[in-house]
């Protein structure tokens, strides 16, 4: 498949971040005595945010429930699906490792503008800051850090294409930056996505399962949420 190349003024402006969060009730898919893992719903912040206005999340109301829940990782505002919580700094510190050396497997599932005509693929595009355009990402040979995503066709309609995405790395926007290099970008996506692409309720990408070691026995165990769309 050829790479479009993502051009430097697509698109021009960064859209305002009118943060207007679900009231919508925690859900949790499994807990223990050692970590909380929960279905985050897209709008919501996994974390604070550092304007005013923004410190409704996941993590303080995981935490207004569970007054020992960690934060090991996150994910996008618009992002929905399987993220996991520490309950003990031990926890913490494991799960963190976990992901620090690439132990723990992610998929995502995302609905991406046009027709995909390969059934799966490979990228491997460095990524790196926008500065001037935050926080857009975008692909940088020069001084972007490594990222490779692994894609696979679930189904096709004639507007677009369900892809199932294994990242192999965990930079920011990966996903969606990688997707918009192969000229699809994620449907929804406010940042990245034009025209049509644009036009749906939501960004179109969910943490489908996560799979890694437990921090109590180190057995492997996996997480899944079905997509919402």
């Amino acid at each position: 498949m050829t790479r479009r190349k993502i051009p430097d003024h697509a698109p021009s402006l960064i859209p305002d971040f009118d943060y207007d969060p679900p009231d919508v009730p925690l859900a949790v898919l499994h807990e223990d005595r050692h970590i909380l893992v929960v279905d985050k719903p897209a709008g919501l912040l996994s974390v604070p945010g550092k304007l005013e206005g923004r410190q409704d999340c996941l993590i303080t109301r995981l935490q207004a429930q569970y007054w020992d829940a960690l934060v090991v990782h996150r994910l996008d505002c618009d992002t929905s699906g399987v993220m996991i919580f520490a309950r003990t700094k031990q926890a913490q510190a494991h799960l963190g490792q976990e992901f620090e050396k690439r132990r723990a497997r992610k998929t995502y599932v995302a609905r991406v503008w046009g027709v995909v005509a390969e059934d799966k693929g490979h990228i491997d595009l460095p990524l790196g800051s926008d500065w001037p355009n935050r926080p857009r990402q975008m692909i940088d040979p020069e001084n972007g850090r490594p990222a490779q995503t692994d894609w696979e066709v679930i189904a096709r309609t004639p507007e677009e294409t369900r892809v199932r995405l294994h990242p192999l790395t965990g930079r920011s926007h990966q996903l969606r930056v990688h997707m918009l290099s192969l000229g699809h970008p994620i449907i929804g996506d406010q940042i990245y996505a034009t025209g049509a692409a644009r036009q749906a309720p939501r960004l179109m990408l969910h943490s489908e399962s996560l799979t890694l070691h437990h921090p109590q026995d180190g057995a492997l165990v996996r997480f899944v949420s079905a997509p919402p769309f």
